[in-house]
This record gives C-alpha cells, structure tokens and sequence, in this order.
C-alpha cells in the first residue's frame, strides 16, 4: 500500500514536470509570438571589407538615434512620432555585445581617435516608442520596434563563396588571380616547391599556412578585397588550430590517402563545415536588412586593379545573401532573405560635397551587376555616399587662378591641420571602370590620393549627435518604413 503510494506519488511529480515544462514552452512561444506581432523587430546586418568604417558606421548610427537632432531624414523623427529611443540588452545572450560606449569615448573624448575595428560577430538592441502616424495615429497608442544590429568582418562573408567550392577549385583559383603579385612572391615560391602527393609533413604545412596568411595581410594592406578564407587574417581562438593551417595548392585529380594533398583539402573542407558554415547559420540567414560599407576612394587611389578587384568583390558578396521579399508564411518557416541593401561609399567628407555624386555614381556603377540580380530577386538596393562621422570641413582655396574645392582636417599620423583634395572624380565612371576591367597598372589621365584624418574635437549641444553625411538617408531606407 505504501508502495503504490510512493509510485502514485512519483507519477504525479512527473505528469506535474511534464506539465510545467509544456506551459513554459507555451509561455515562451506565446512571448515570441507577441513579440514578433506587436514589437516587430529588424535585424541588420553592417558588414563591409578592411577599413570601410564598420565600427564608426554602427557607433555614430545608434549616438544619432538617441539624440535625433541631426536626423532629418528619418520621416518617423520628421514628422514627431518617433517618442524615444533607448538600448536594450541584446536578445543573443552567446553573441558579445557591440561596446557603443567605449566606441563613442574614442570618437567624443578630449582626445578624439578611431576606435578599433571589427574582429568578430557582435550585436546591440535599440528599442524604439514610435507613434503611429497616417489613419491608424488616433486609433492606436505607442508601439516598440526593436533594431537588432549585428556586426561583422565583409572577410567572413565573402568566405561563404567557398561553399561552393571544392579545394581542388578554390586552389586553382586562388593560385591564378595572385600569380602576378609581388605580395604573394615568398608564398607562390613556397608552393611551388612543395610536393602535394608526398606524405603529409605537419611542419610544411605550417610554413605554407603561416605565409598564405601573411600574403593575405600584405593583399590587404595593399587594396585588395579577395582576402579569403577571412579567419586567417582575424583568427581569433582558432589561431595555430589544424582548421587553419592549410593553403592552396596545384593539384590535379583525386589524392591519395596519407598524402599532404588529402590532408589539405580534408582541412579546407572542416574550415567550411565547422568555421563558415555556424556562421552562417548562427548570424547571416537571420539578417532582414543589409547594409555594405565599401572604401571607394581607398580603392581609386590604389589603382585600377584595386577597383576591379572590388567590384569583384561586390558581386561575390551579393551571390552570398538571399535577396528577396519575406512573405509571412516564408518568416514563419524560417525562409528568411533579405529584403533590402544598401551599399555605401564611407567617407564622403574626404570630398568636397561638389564631388559627392560623382561618388554615389561610381559606387553605383560597381555594384550594378550585383543590384540587377538583387532586384530580379525581388530585393530594394540603393547605393549612397556618407560620412559616419564628418571629420573634416569644406573649403574652396585658390589654385594657380582656379578654386580648388578642398576639405581640411587632422591628419591622422602627423596630427596637423591640412587642406587637402584628392582629384577630379570623372562624372562617367566608365572612366574609371574600364581601365579596371582591363587590367591597367595605372590611371592614365588622372592622379587619385586618399588621406587619413583623425576624428575631429566636438562640442556637441544636447539633443545633437555626432556631425554625419547623409546617415540619417541610410538610417531611412534601411529600417524606416518599419517605424
């Protein structure tokens, strides 16, 4: 009797768990359904390649939504219906946290400088009250929006071409695109006395790894944009690991087992399933807005083949999103795509505004083929020029009889004021365009320079965030038909 007592007893203490945990499940589906109906959220993605201004981009971003004064652009704060925004703690408890305040420190401080950039995945909320406006603005209070930003390096997103990849593939065409450049000489010199179908020897394929990484930090350095796999150049834990010690090299056919040809392409293969592939499933098919961040005038001042290069680049990391517009059941699926992006040339105030659509219409032009197949998908692309934080002002100066429009700033290495104009940007860019596709070594008509300023000392008035060109445009297209 005491027996079915104690087993009475224990059912119910199990069909009671049972029961506890099936109404939290439900709690916590009802919560996410509540959520997902009346405080929507956006994700966006920022990305872009080595010193695009990521960072900067996502710091002055969140400082102009907490004090709106300089955000015209966005109708919502326009037309008064944007009541506050505030941060919150982001939803992702395994993804760090963007550190905005100490970002903001390094651009605001007494001592203004850029802070550093990104080197891995991290996320910030911003929380929105907005009123709404139209016929619904007297039948329905406040609601909350929440912008989820995430941030991460373009290097880790153009690695989702390998994918599609096979080593054997991706050595071939690695090998071809650096045959010809003098940063890759030590490497290819390396490679080529190495014997893939020999016994595999641990120590080679250090030395090869060690100088593949090294040449992709000079490619870089140099202005080049195809510097993948991405986590040998921002290796963080992975560093020294056998999933990033392997390099390309020129093979033929099936290797045979035991080889260093087999242990390669056995180690590209677990650099895809256990480093690119979480990624992309952790972060990237979750984003719903996109914004590119690209280094324009950096690339037109390292020449005509840093500008094919980038173009090229655009279009690999375009393949690599889902474009498309999400319809409900698709969301409830888990089908995600990204529905709009924007690609951005940064650091427009190196240029007087005279030049600034001469920018917008050259990162028009190098990312056309990419916005074409975007919007056959069904996606919103537009391409602008900004400034995240305007570090310079404008000035026109006299010339040998002509006014030169110029902006001055700090320089960044020799901590001066200087004044400072980096060319005529053609108003056709196929001027520059076709150079770069044809392989030209230089700009024959033409002598482009890029600058580094400091951030420049602000005094901001309250309500005022951080001085901008045009991202309060971007801020708009990217998430404002959402509030």
């Amino acid at each position: 009797m005491l027996l079915a007592e104690h087993v009475e007893q224990g059912s119910g203490l199990v069909i009671s768990s049972i029961a506890d945990r099936m109404v939290r499940g439900v709690e916590a589906i009802g919560d996410g359904i509540s959520e997902t109906l009346f405080e929507p959220t956006i994700r966006l993605g920022v990305t872009g390649l080595a010193r695009s201004g990521k960072t900067v981009f996502i710091t002055s971003l969140v400082a102009n939504l907490l004090n709106r004064g300089r955000m015209p652009g966005l109708m919502a704060q326009q037309q008064g219906r944007i009541e506050t925004v505030f941060l919150q703690p982001q939803p992702d408890d395994t993804v760090p946290r963007f550190d905005y305040e100490a970002h903001l420190d390094a651009l605001t401080g007494p001592e203004p400088h850029w802070p550093d950039s990104t080197r891995a995945v991290s996320e910030l909320r911003l929380s929105f009250r907005v009123r709404p406006g139209g016929l619904l603005s007297g039948l329905q209070g406040p609601r909350v929006v929440h912008l989820d930003i995430v941030d991460y390096p373009g290097e880790w997103l153009l690695d989702l071409g390998l994918l599609d990849r096979s080593f054997a593939q991706w050595s071939e065409e690695v090998l071809g695109r650096i045959a010809t450049r003098s940063c890759a000489a030590d490497f290819l010199h390396a490679v080529q006395a190495a014997d893939p179908e020999a016994p595999h020897d641990e120590g080679q394929a250090r030395k090869l790894a060690q100088l593949f990484a090294t040449y992709l930090q000079d490619a870089r350095a140099e202005g080049y944009h195809d510097c993948t796999p991405g986590r040998f150049l921002l290796p963080g834990d992975l560093e020294g690991s056998p999933v990033l010690t392997f390099a390309p090299l020129p093979v033929q056919g099936r290797p045979s087992r035991g080889t260093f040809h087999r242990e390669m392409e056995r180690r590209f293969e677990a650099y895809k399933s256990q480093v690119v592939k979480p990624f992309f499933r952790d972060h990237f098919s979750r984003i719903d807005r996109q914004i590119v961040l690209v280094d324009v005038l950096g690339a037109i001042g390292s020449g005509p083949r840093a500008v094919e290069d980038m173009r090229r680049a655009m279009s690999d990391i375009l393949s690599t999103f889902r474009p498309g517009r999400n319809a409900f059941l698709s969301r409830l699926l888990g089908g995600k795509r990204v529905d709009k992006i924007l690609f951005a040339a940064t650091k427009a105030d190196h240029l007087h505004h005279q030049q600034h659509a001469n920018l917008t219409s050259i990162i028009e032009a190098l990312t056309r083929d990419a916005a074409d197949r975007a919007r056959f998908a069904g996606a919103t692309t537009q391409a602008l020029a900004l400034a995240s934080l305007r570090a310079t002002t404008e000035e026109l100066r006299s010339h040998e009889g002509t006014e030169v429009p110029c902006v001055r700033g700090r320089l960044e290495e020799a901590g001066r004021q200087a004044a400072f104009y980096a060319g005529d940007l053609p108003q056709d860019p196929a001027h520059l365009l076709a150079p770069a596709r044809k392989g030209a070594d230089s700009w024959l008509d033409a002598d482009f320079q890029s600058m580094r300023f400091a951030p420049a000392e602000l005094s901001l008035k309250p309500g005022d965030g951080p001085p901008h060109i045009r991202l309060d445009r971007a801020a708009e297209f990217l998430f404002g038909d959402k509030l």
